[in-house]
């Protein structure tokens, strides 16, 4: 799909036969990595099974790098399905987000507590 910006070439960080990883340009904290199929499928559930499984390895690696490169305290895993569920690119992807103690004042809730709330 030429379209499509995930399917460019982008600066992978990590990379295994069916699954990339590279640095979020939006980054919610120091490290944000985006896991991807090397292919385009739109959303995580249209991903084939071996596809699936090459990403959740990259996670694991992905996790191992961030916690040599930046010491988070903790991760958050997040995947947006769709338009309504806040997807902006239409190519699977899932976040790996860093965490550092002190990031937000009260972390309780993970991803919904990241941004402050509408008024």
């Amino acid at each position: 799909m030429t379209d499509c910006i995930f399917c460019q070439p982008q600066p992978y960080v990590l990379e295994n036969e069916l699954a990339a990883a590279f640095f979020d340009i939006h980054p919610v904290s120091r490290g944000h990595l985006l896991i991807i199929p090397k292919h385009h499928y739109a959303t995580y559930f249209d991903v084939p099974a071996a596809d699936r499984q090459a990403m959740a390895a990259l996670i694991d690696d992905a996790k191992d790098y961030l916690a040599a490169h930046y010491q988070p305290d903790g991760y958050n895993i997040g995947i947006n399905v769709g338009a309504a569920a806040g997807q902006t690119v239409m190519h699977c992807h899932v976040h790996l987000i860093p965490r550092y103690h002190g990031d937000t004042p009260h972390p309780e809730g993970g991803i919904r507590k990241m941004l402050p709330a509408e008024k």
